[in-house]
């Protein structure tokens, strides 16, 4: 669970950001800050389109996306058709936010892709992680008590009310599967379609959607 474990932090204009916790959801209540403080250092590469938005010269934004503040959109990035960044996004490189997509409170490393009908809300998304069609982090628990996240037999309570969910590399959610508050999900995981995960799958596993977790085979 440890941010060090879960991300490859070279790709990521986070790095030094992240580097200050031990666990990726303890960085949530700071992306903003970091962005606006990140934002004016970019160089002359990034474009602020509007106030508190930066975009790559290189980045692809189509007309109906709307960018709110503070964001920043990477090199190479698409941002497609009625994408909604609702502000408080740090999107890395080469990464696509699709049609209809939402994102709020977000770092996404570079190589995302976010690209049909996803809601990504208080989350971290680690290199080369992928969200199948319709597939969406809730981050908020449906009594309102703040999130705990669940590793086996432990409990942590992080004293967050809005928590989505840490995906690690190269992690594959399959289409609509829901990510419910807390969700930990580490490197190299594969999440079945239609599942409804919770708590900690531990990094090389394979989530399958009747909730049955197994480790992957070793090529």
């Amino acid at each position: 669970m440890k941010i060090v474990e879960m991300y490859d932090l070279e790709h990521t204009l986070a790095k030094d950001y992240l580097l200050q916790y031990e666990y990726p959801w303890q960085a949530l209540k700071g992306i903003k800050d970091k962005i606006l403080a990140l934002g004016p250092t970019l160089g002359e590469d990034y474009v602020e389109v509007s106030e508190n938005v930066w975009v790559h010269k290189t980045a692809t934004v189509f007309p109906s996306a709307y960018l709110g503040a503070p964001c920043i959109i990477g090199p190479n990035t698409e941002v497609r058709h009625c994408a909604f960044i609702r502000g408080s996004a740090l999107v890395g490189a080469d990464c696509v936010v699709g049609n209809s997509c939402e994102l709020k409170n977000v770092i996404l490393f570079d190589h995302v892709q976010t690209p049909h009908y996803n809601y990504v809300g208080d989350s971290i998304l680690g290199y080369f992680s992928h969200m199948g069609a319709g597939s969406i982090t809730s981050n908020v628990k449906s009594d309102k008590k703040p999130v705990v996240v669940h590793n086996g037999e432990e409990s942590i309570e992080t004293g967050m009310k809005k928590f989505g969910a840490m995906l690690g590399d190269y992690v594959e959610v399959g289409c609509n599967s829901v990510l419910n508050p807390g969700t930990v999900i580490g490197r190299n995981c594969n999440i079945y379609p239609t599942s409804c995960v919770r708590g900690v799958i531990p990094a090389g596993s394979i989530h399958k959607n009747d909730g049955t977790v197994i480790r992957k085979k070793e090529d």
